[in-house]
């Protein structure tokens, strides 16, 4: 199991949008690069992305959490 780590410090958002699906749920395929979350800092959205393929697992943090550097976003099982 290998957990995404904030890269910065902000607000977590799991969707593109408040209307939107989440980005990934539990049981999704992962591939390197797919988006996983954004974090916003100071009006910008930047996105989390996934550094290995694998099984999605979850999100550690909630939707809309306030997260520092080095925080659990999510977890994925390496394939």
């Amino acid at each position: 199991m290998q957990t995404i780590e904030a890269p910065l410090p902000g607000i977590l958002y799991h969707k593109p949008s408040p209307d939107a699906e989440p980005f990934k749920t539990p049981g999704d395929a992962v591939a390197v690069g797919d988006t996983l979350a954004l974090i916003e800092v100071m009006k910008s959205f930047m996105p989390v992305e996934a550094e290995l393929a694998g099984t999605f697992k979850g999100y550690s943090a909630a939707d809309g959490e306030s997260i520092e550097p080095g925080a659990p976003v999510c977890e994925i099982e390496q394939a």
